[in-house]
């Protein structure tokens, strides 16, 4: 069984994964979501996929991190994410920070931060919370250029539409 701790995956392994979440988040941009990929990956096999489909389906939980968990919970048929890693193209909110301490993933590698939900270090750092029974390993800023870019010409294509 593979530990997916950061001192045993090389930096080629973490951006071969985003580059996974970054093409979930085309999926995402493609419906007119906002452009947010995740991939859920253990012993070296992505088991959980997800896009942003809060437009899509007029869920509010339908966040790319809440579909890719809830989709390895699925094939794991277990609510533990034990051996997981997951990648998100943009740092989790609040919202998905609790599901990711509560689903128990112990490695989260994001591209890029969210100054205005970012709980893995920006507003706050839920993921690493001492007083929760969970801590979770952060990687930060793999291909964050790529990851932010999408975010901003998307937001700046939306804004010209009026």
């Amino acid at each position: 069984m593979m530990n997916n701790s950061k001192e045993e995956w090389p930096v080629e392994n973490h951006i071969m994964w985003m580059k996974e979440a970054i093409a979930e988040a085309r999926k995402a941009e493609e419906l007119g979501e906002v452009p947010i990929g995740a991939v859920i990956v253990k012993n070296g096999e992505i088991i959980g996929r997800g896009h942003n489909l809060r437009e899509t389906t007029m869920d509010p939980t339908a966040h790319a991190e809440m579909v890719a968990i809830k989709q390895a919970s699925e094939y794991l048929n277990a609510w533990r994410l034990l051996d997981c890693t997951l990648y998100v193209t943009l740092e989790p909110c609040p919202m998905c920070a609790g599901a990711i301490v509560q689903s128990r993933v112990p490695l989260v590698v994001f591209g890029t931060t969210d100054p205005k939900a970012g709980c893995a270090g920006t507003l706050m750092n839920l993921l690493q919370e001492d007083r929760f029974n969970h801590r979770v390993e952060v990687i930060s800023d793999v291909l964050q250029e790529e990851c932010g870019s999408m975010l901003t010409q998307f937001f700046r294509k939306l804004r010209s539409k009026g």
